[in-house]
């Protein structure tokens, strides 16, 4: 039985569960009293004086003044996400890749150094091998699991290190604890894209990272219909590096959308919860099937990096990557064969996905760099949703029966 809270807790929002803070934190009541969060659909704001203007601009007075710079449903959005991950401060963005493109050019200049994880989302790739070296950064990827080549990279000064874990698409885990050591010894901040495993299932703050990035059109909305991404840290990067950063470069997040990200954000546990518990019992069943060459998710025994995920991820996650025998004509006839999972690139929807990465959000990529990355023609990555787990296993079991 679950011990009820006292009544000074219960009005303490630092002493909140997780679950209530998704539901509670960043609640702002206008004089409405309304039950259902504000929202402001606006783009200026006005004074009450000549005084009241000058003030709300040079510093001395706090107050709302362009919501390029701040929004009040901008900001209980990023209030909420916080209080759910424990973060000092967040910062919303337009999108997720806005969110990875801000949290790593605010902190670089011409001379740093980068170090990232090889496996990563085909568009930050290109920020990091296409981008930062027309303004001097250098960079160096690193095969995520390899803590020894890890070392070396990291024996010289380093600004900024970028890794996903999961990785998308290969579900690598990368030791977040272990990074963060080295990364803070070569003297710089460990960004952390936590999209794969949500704020529900893992912490990287806690596990020693500087900086948290989010594509918020993933599971945090869940349900196909907004762009958003975020960024957490504690409250000195957030205001004074990342924070100007954003101000006059200009990618913030509409006020519409951040209300629906604030909507599901109340149901994102509940979600990734559900959808987890799925995923693991389809993983399963991709596993034993003759058509598959290796199934990977971090929650079967056979994941390389399973010891490694139970010790710093709560479940295994909504996402399984499955590589097949007979390559792209058996991944296109599995895909093909579905009735119920769609097509599509988004991933970390209501509603169960499927996508091939080679000729999709990989594309870009040399046919060398994505094998580097481990993925294969054959290989196909599966966002699972909230549908009952019995028709999910019937449809993928007829498109695996299909692929052979």
């Amino acid at each position: 039985m679950t011990r009820p809270s006292s009544p000074d807790s219960a009005a303490d929002p630092r002493a909140w569960a997780p679950r209530t803070r998704a539901i509670r934190a960043g609640l702002s009541r206008t004089g409405f009293h309304e039950t259902a969060e504000a929202l402001f659909m606006t783009s200026g704001y006005v004074y009450d004086s000549a005084q009241e203007a000058e003030e709300s601009f040079d510093g001395t007075r706090e107050r709302m003044v362009y919501s390029r710079f701040r929004n009040p449903t901008v900001a209980a959005f990023e209030d909420r996400l916080a209080a759910i991950e424990g973060a000092e401060a967040c910062r919303a963005t337009a999108s997720g890749m806005a969110a990875v493109h801000g949290a790593l050019l605010c902190q670089l200049k011409a001379g740093d150094r980068l170090v990232a994880s090889r496996s990563l989302f085909g568009s930050s790739q290109w920020i990091i091998d296409e981008l930062l070296p027309r303004f001097g950064v250098e960079r160096e990827f690193v095969d995520g699991g390899d803590l020894a080549a890890w070392e070396q990279a990291l024996s010289r000064p380093t600004a900024c290190v970028l890794i996903e874990t999961p990785a998308n698409p290969t579900l690598d885990i990368l030791d977040v604890a272990a990074l963060a050591e080295l990364t803070h010894r070569a003297g710089g901040r460990l960004v952390v894209d936590n999209v794969f495993a949500t704020p529900v299932l893992q912490s990287p703050l806690a596990l020693g990272a500087d900086v948290v990035v989010y594509s918020a059109t993933k599971h945090i909305d869940g349900q196909g219909r907004c762009l958003g991404g975020a960024v957490l840290a504690d409250a000195a990067f957030c205001n004074d590096v990342l924070g100007p950063y954003l101000r006059h470069t200009g990618p913030c997040l509409s006020p519409f959308n951040a209300w629906l990200l604030l909507k599901g954000l109340e149901t994102l546990e509940l979600r990734v919860e559900r959808q987890s518990a799925t995923a693991l019992t389809l993983a399963k069943l991709i596993e034993a099937h003759p058509a598959t060459a290796r199934a990977l998710y971090p929650g079967l025994e056979s994941h390389p990096q399973h010891a490694l995920a139970l010790k710093q991820m709560r479940a295994g996650g909504t996402m399984i990557a499955l590589e097949l025998k007979g390559g792209k004509a058996a991944a296109y006839r599995l895909l093909d064969a579905l009735r119920l999972i769609d097509i599509s690139n988004n991933l970390g929807d209501a509603k169960s996905l499927i996508t091939h990465p080679w000729t999709t959000t990989h594309q870009r990529l040399s046919p060398a760099d994505k094998l580097a990355m481990g993925i294969g023609e054959g290989m196909l990555r599966l966002s699972v949703g909230l549908e009952d787990e019995r028709d999910l296993a019937a449809d993928l079991a007829a498109a695996l029966d299909a692929a052979r």
